[in-house]
């Protein structure tokens, strides 16, 4: 759900700076096919990717080579529309994290399904959504990096319409903060939330709520820094499930009462409290819908990014749609097509794709179809299992009755979407018959 933005911006501005990120998404289109990316056809060298989209090859055809990852244009679209009736039906506002998919086609197109921003995590990220005009960034992070911060100082400077709003959770991060940006004469300042830790042994944050007031005392003696809401991460409550995610939530919650009782957000236009990742968003929408009423409007800001390819293994597993199934379901966008190089004995075959091309933090990928290689094809990968991934090759177990030769192509299902996108520069959009339609540029 799209949510104003309280910061004044200048109307003439604001639609320079949409132009702006036009161009440099339609910029994209005009870069040069070569070696740089992967399996793309060696016959479409010097082409752009716009032009070599217009041409809307096969990906099986078309003379792509293998290994080749393709995102399912219809799941993603999908997956897309489902996460921005989600957050409507939910009084949510949206950031998703960008550190999924580093794509700026992505972020537009999330953008254009109501979210209110993108999430980064560390400074060069929200370089690069700046790059393509994104307004309003949610770093979800204590950033202490002088140079960082210099250059934060200096958008804001330049941008009356930007936003940005990051993570505090210790006094001395406060102070450095300060020093950097009176050091940068920051003439705007920066807007920040207290992270509130998830539990003894999680991950950032602080961890109690006199801690966190202690956070929010140092940041009313800036000139530099404005307290604007709350946050935290409930993925990394310890044993988590559904009553101590809640219980958290709430923590988190009355965190912000407190805070708006003793008058720290006095200088705000509304209070941003703000949690979510992919694995609970279910819980964090049932508290946030109980926040009682504040001195002023609340910004409930859902984080979740992995939701835009979905996957495969962890994410299926974990999703809370698995738990609303009324409210819909995810689809897995990825697959990644290796190719049959080496068949040494009845048992073993191997592919020409690995650890360089394929997630496998969480779950090593899962074969789910082949493509024949001498009919083109399609069946199910029945008695087909991935054991092991080299650097370049993928180690598959074969059953005794297994239809598998070497030169098929071989379909993968991927697990944890962030460490899929990264590992691919230009990612075939391909539509169910094959089709290619676009190309998706990832910065990381």
């Amino acid at each position: 759900m799209a949510v104003d933005n309280p910061v004044g911006r200048d109307t003439d501005h604001e639609v320079r700076a949409g132009r702006a990120a036009q161009v440099a998404l339609a910029a994209l289109a005009d870069e040069r096919v070569d070696h740089r990316f992967k399996a793309l056809p060696p016959d479409a060298e010097g082409l752009t990717v716009g032009e070599l989209a217009a041409e809307r090859r096969n990906l099986f055809t078309g003379g792509f080579t293998t290994p080749v990852l393709a995102l399912s244009a219809e799941s993603v679209e999908h997956n897309l529309a489902l996460l921005e009736t989600y957050a409507e039906r939910h009084g949510l506002a949206f950031a998703p994290h960008g550190k999924t998919s580093m794509s700026p086609q992505l972020f537009a197109r999330q953008l254009e399904r109501g979210a209110w921003g993108i999430t980064a995590a560390v400074p060069h990220q929200a370089r690069v959504y700046r790059a393509y005009g994104i307004q309003n960034v949610f770093l979800a992070n204590e950033v202490v990096d002088a140079v960082a911060l210099r250059w934060v100082a200096s958008e804001l400077d330049a941008d009356p319409g930007f936003r940005f709003i990051c993570y505090v959770d210790s006094v001395r991060g406060v102070r450095l903060m300060d020093e950097a940006l009176r050091a940068a004469a920051a003439s705007r300042p920066v807007d920040v939330v207290v992270e509130l830790g998830a539990g003894e042994g999680a991950r950032t944050g602080a961890r109690s709520a006199a801690d966190c007031a202690a956070v929010a005392d140092a940041v009313a003696a800036t000139s530099t820094l404005r307290l604007v809401g709350v946050a935290g991460y409930e993925g990394e409550v310890p044993r988590a499930d559904g009553e101590r995610v809640r219980a958290w939530v709430g923590e988190l919650v009355a965190l912000a009462v407190d805070f708006d009782k003793a008058g720290r957000f006095a200088d705000c236009a509304e209070i941003v409290v703000s949690a979510g990742g992919s694995a609970w968003f279910d819980a964090v929408a049932d508290v946030f819908a109980r926040i009682p009423e504040l001195s002023l409007p609340v910004l409930k800001l859902l984080r979740s990014g992995a939701y835009v390819s979905h996957d495969d293994g962890h994410y299926r597993r974990l999703t809370p749609f698995n738990r609303v199934a009324q409210e819909g379901a995810l689809q897995p966008a990825f697959r990644l097509w290796a190719q049959v190089v080496s068949r040494p004995t009845p048992e073993q075959a191997f592919v020409n794709a690995g650890k360089r091309d394929a997630a496998y933090d969480l779950d090593l990928p899962e074969a789910q179809a082949v493509r024949d290689a001498g009919t083109g094809e399609v069946r199910a990968a029945s008695g087909i299992t991935v054991t092991g991934l080299s650097d370049q090759h993928g180690w598959v177990r074969t059953e005794p009755d297994a239809e598998l030769e070497v030169g098929d192509w071989l379909g993968l299902g991927l697990s944890h979407p962030c460490t899929s996108f990264d590992k691919w520069q230009l990612i075939p959009l391909v539509e169910a018959d094959g089709t290619v339609t676009d190309y998706i540029r990832t910065f990381f």
